[in-house]
């Protein structure tokens, strides 16, 4: 029994200070988005990284989500005589849930774990120190660029993740099912509104700098050589997964209560 609780205290400990490791680190972050110098060049960099490079994995997923969607909506709705639904149902899925979500998921997977790596290395190398040694602040830096790179390009990247998956429904509800075009149309008109669209970019954006922060803040603690980064890699993608549905979750019970 002593070393059970030992065991839990420990891990109570060391939860703990993480929880205060990682809210300094973002108080930081926030005192630091607003002071110069102003590093455009880094954050150029970071979007292109977070945002266009993970554009075709953010496409391919909306395709497929959307043109499965209407697929299995199709089946059941066609039970009661109603397959002209499945284009407001599988839109207003897309812009209030998955798309944001998924987006959100699929980024963690490759731009994430990418600066969890990237920063980890940096950090077993003494390459963060070294930043130190020439008056540079790591924090303004390395993680504020990312930080607002996941701000800005997460909900870009949802946006496409909506559209390209409309366009996967559309093809399967109209074209291979023959639901009519206009009708199609004008039921997505009705029944998705700009607040459905409007939500879903709220939760992008927060998703944005959730996976941002867990990635930089793995990073910048990671230890022990090469499988140090790469547990720190593992962590940073697991945390930012939890983390983005139990945010998904208080989000939507915010908003659509």
């Amino acid at each position: 029994m002593r070393a059970v609780t030992e065991s839990i205290g420990r891990w109570v400990i060391s939860g703990t200070e993480g929880t205060g490791r990682a809210a300094m680190l973002v108080g930081e972050t926030f005192v630091w988005m607003f002071r110069p110098p102003y590093r455009f060049k880094q954050l150029f960099l970071a979007m292109e990284f977070v945002g266009v490079g993970s554009l075709f994995i953010v496409l391919l997923t909306g395709l497929f989500t959307g043109a499965v969607f209407a697929l299995q909506g199709a089946v059941a709705f066609r039970l009661f005589n109603a397959e002209s639904l499945v284009g407001p149902t599988v839109g207003l899925s897309l812009a209030r849930e998955l798309s944001p979500v998924l987006t959100g998921l699929m980024v963690t997977g490759r731009a994430g774990s990418g600066i969890a790596t990237e920063l980890g290395t940096m950090r077993v190398t003494e390459q963060i120190d070294a930043l130190y040694t020439m008056a540079v602040n790591p924090v303004q830096y390395l993680v504020v660029p990312r930080f607002i790179a996941g701000l800005v390009m997460v909900p870009l990247l949802s946006i496409l993740f909506t559209l390209i998956g409309m366009c996967g429904c559309y093809f399967v509800g109209v074209v291979l099912l023959g639901i009519d075009e206009g009708i199609f149309i004008a039921k997505v008109r009705w029944f998705v509104d700009p607040r459905d669209l409007m939500s879903g970019l709220i939760k992008a954006c927060v998703f944005g700098g959730i996976l941002t922060m867990v990635g930089c803040y793995k990073g910048f603690n990671a230890s022990g050589g090469a499988r140090g980064v790469g547990i720190a890699t593992t962590q940073s993608v697991v945390v930012s997964s939890i983390l983005i549905l139990v945010a998904d979750y208080f989000l939507t019970a915010i908003m659509f209560q």
